[in-house]
């Protein structure tokens, strides 16, 4: 169910053309069910916690199943920066192998988290991409060595829309010995995602933008064969083998990618994020990713009847849901369209116009009338 199908349990096409789905998807009927049913569970039962332990469970099931990986290789997490975190205190980086990579399209919490370790004896090196918005392979390929202890990429840039050969980087990171994480927010629930064709170790994601729920829970695939050789120093005690053991006075993280859990799971976000990961799993993200695609040529399209500079690369396989538009002044157009109910983002000098599975041609036409409309914002 795409498109007209399924438009109707988004009740903000009501009034608007919603196309920010990579900053936050739009509210469904589902989701807010969702939450409705944990508070009234919470008020007639109080703590819930064998219940709410079943949830955060069930939501692990639903990333493997999202990424095709064993339950056991997920860890459930409030956000990427704390898997992130979790992953790097597990790696020794005082060694020789003390070189993390990373590229410039990365999502500031990885860069962050990546520089933060420098504290630690890290080296940080920065892969550069060309003024056409591709990063080749090549640099990734000259920054990569014996010294590399982890490879970061981003499936979708947020800042471009440039869509990255992730299975590549991971064979160039493997060659090496390095670890290679796989930051894929911008492509979870938009774009298929295998972890065994990606060929990655880690990969993260979470809810907040194309799975359709809210902030505050995210996760991470760790590759099952790592789970015994990365201790992570940053834990809580959802991490813990067990659960209730409430020792205080040991730490024995789970055997497998739990130990990269933390503390008390998110439980109302959970909720949330098993009513949106539904929505995409009855779609199907196949589905969503041929729908969405007929939607971005006939915004590129459109966008080249306008005399647009488009920053996002329209090769094959170059580009996901998410087209960036260069503007004369950002701020000021993504108002505009606004003005006109169609809701957009910015990053840089780009207006974001991000697609989902509940677009339809007629929002494309809607997009493209308030950038013409608005022509002289246009770069």
């Amino acid at each position: 169910m795409v498109g007209s199908d399924i438009r109707a349990r988004f009740p903000i096409f009501e009034h608007s053309v919603y196309a920010n789905s990579c900053s936050q998807g739009a509210l469904s009927v589902d989701v807010r069910r969702a939450y409705e049913e944990y508070l009234a569970g919470w008020d007639a039962h109080g703590a819930e916690w064998e219940h709410w332990v079943e949830r955060a469970e069930s939501a692990r099931a639903a990333f493997a199943r999202l990424v095709g990986a064993r339950s056991d290789e997920i860890a459930v997490t409030s956000s990427v920066s704390q898997a992130v975190s979790a992953l790097v205190s597990a790696l020794p980086l005082d060694g020789e192998r003390n070189r993390i990579v990373i590229s410039e399209f990365e999502f500031p919490t990885v860069g962050q988290i990546a520089h933060a370790q420098e504290l630690r004896g890290a080296e940080v090196v920065h892969v550069e991409p060309e003024a056409d918005g591709r990063i080749p392979l090549e640099r990734f390929a000259a920054a990569i060595d014996e010294r590399t202890a982890l490879v970061c990429c981003t499936a979708v840039s947020y800042r471009t829309g440039y869509r990255l050969d992730v299975a590549e980087v991971a064979r160039l990171a493997r060659r090496h010995g390095a670890l290679c994480l796989a930051d894929s927010y911008q492509a979870a629930g938009a774009i298929p995602l295998d972890v065994s064709e990606l060929g990655v170790d880690v990969l993260t994601a979470g809810t907040v933008k194309y799975l359709l729920a809210s902030a505050g829970l995210a996760f991470m695939f760790v590759r099952g064969d790592l789970h015994e050789r990365l201790l992570p120093t940053q834990t809580g005690w959802f991490a813990d083998e067990d659960i209730f053991a409430m020792d205080i006075s040991d730490y024995s993280p789970a055997h497998n990618a739990r130990r990269f859990d933390a503390g008390t799971p998110p439980v109302p976000n959970i909720y949330a994020g098993l009513a949106g990961m539904g929505i995409v799993e009855e779609a199907g993200v196949s589905t969503i990713a041929a729908h969405v695609d007929g939607l971005v040529e006939r915004l590129f399209a459109g966008l080249d009847e306008l005399g647009a500079t488009v920053a996002t690369p329209r090769g094959e396989r170059e580009h996901g849901p998410l087209v960036c538009v260069e503007s004369t002044d950002v701020h000021a157009l993504v108002e505009a369209l606004r003005a006109e109910r169609v809701l957009v983002s910015s990053r840089d000098r780009n207006v974001r116009i991000a697609l989902h599975l509940y677009n339809v041609e007629e929002d494309v036409d809607r997009i493209l009338a308030a950038l013409a409309s608005n022509r002289e914002l246009l770069a």
